[in-house]
C-alpha cells in the first residue's frame, strides 16, 4: 500500500511489550511519501531500568532510516517516554528531522496539528511519579496479555482480546480520563485555526469530529498496532494492522477528514 502520509506512534522500542514484528511487517507492506513517527518511538523509561534491545528492535530502526534514505520524509516528533530526544527540535539525523510539533497541510488543504499529545495530560505534565506508576501498571498487564496470547494460538483461537484494554475500559476514572483527555487537546487548540489535530501517548486510536475539530489518535503498537494514514486525494484512514499468512483479505473502509465524521475504523491485513 502506498500513501501520502503515515503517522505511527508509541511504538516503544526498548521495552520488552513492542510488538516489533507486527511493526516490522507493517512498516514493509505499507510505504509513504511522509512518515511521522509522534513519539514514544524509543522506551528510556523501559531502558534506565533494564537494557533491553533484540535484533527486530534494531531492525525497526534501519527500516526506518532505510525508508529515510530512500525519499520518504521522516518526522520524528519525541513522547515523554523518549522527552530528551526534545533537545535535538530541529536536527537532522541520519535523513530523519526531529520536531517537538509540526502542522501538517493534507492534499485536501487541512491544517492538523501534529504532537505526541503528553503536553495535555495534567498526570504525565504535573505528577510524573504518577504517570510512571501507571505506565509501570500497564506493562504487567501487556506482559501477562503475552501469556494469554500464546494460550489462545495453542488453543487455535483467533480472538485479538487484549487484557490491558479490558482492564482500561472497565475501570471508570481511566474512561474518564481519556474523555477528559480528549476534551482538554480540543479545547486548547479549536481556536487556532486549525482543522484538527493528530497526536498518541493514550494508546487509544480514535477518528472523531469534537465540536467541528477532528481529533485524530494513531494508537500504539503495544497493544492495538493501529496507524493513521492519509491517501493521496487527503482522506485520513485509521488502520489496524494484522500479521497474517495473506493480503488478500486487506478489508479497508476511508475517513474523510473533509466531512468530519463522528467516528469510524478501517482494518487491514498483510503476511
Amino acid at each position: 500500500m502506498n500513501y501520502r502520509t503515515i503517522w505511527i506512534s508509541d511504538l516503544h522500542l526498548g521495552s520488552t511489550q513492542c510488538q516489533a514484528d507486527v511493526l516490522l511487517d507493517f512498516l514493509k507492506h505499507n510505504d509513504s511519501e511522509k512518515l511521522y513517527l509522534v513519539g514514544d518511538i524509543i522506551d528510556f523509561w523501559s531502558l534506565s531500568k533494564k537494557m533491553y534491545w533484540p535484533r527486530d528492535h534494531n531492525t525497526v530502526i534501519q527500516k526506518v532510516l532505510r525508508k529515510a534514505r530512500h525519499g520518504t520524509q521522516v518526522i520524528y516528533i519525541p513522547g515523554n517516554h523518549d522527552e530528551n530526544v526534545r533537545e535535538y527540535d530541529q536536527y537532522v539525523f541520519g535523513d530523519i528531522t526531529v520536531k517537538n510539533s509540526d502542522v501538517h497541510t493534507t492534499f485536501g488543504g487541512k491544517q492538523f496539528l501534529v504532537v505526541h499529545g503528553d503536553e495535555y495530560d495534567t498526570i504525565a505534565k504535573c505528577h510524573r511519579w504518577i504517570a510512571k506508576l501507571g505506565s509501570e501498571g500497564y506493562d504487567f498487564l501487556i506482559w501477562i496479555n503475552r501469556f494469554l496470547r500464546v494460550i489462545r494460538r495453542w488453543l487455535g483461537w483467533q480472538s485479538n482480546f487484549s487484557l490491558a484494554a479490558f482492564v482500561k475500559f472497565k475501570v471508570k476514572n481511566v474512561v474518564q480520563f481519556i474523555s477528559d483527555y480528549e476534551v482538554s487537546i480540543v479545547s486548547t487548540l479549536q481556536d487556532r485555526g486549525l482543522d484538527g489535530v493528530i497526536c498518541g501517548h493514550i494508546h487509544h486510536a480514535e477518528i472523531k469530529d469534537i465540536g467541528g475539530f477532528l481529533y485524530v489518535n494513531t494508537g500504539d503498537f503495544v497493544e492495538s498496532c493501529t496507524a493513521i494514514v492519509e491517501h493521496f486525494d487527503g482522506t485520513l484512514e485509521l488502520v489496524k494492522w494484522h500479521k497474517t499468512e495473506s493480503v488478500d483479505d486487506h478489508n479497508l473502509a476511508t475517513i474523510n477528514a473533509t466531512d468530519m465524521p463522528d467516528y469510524s475504523a478501517s482494518f487491514g491485513n498483510a503476511e
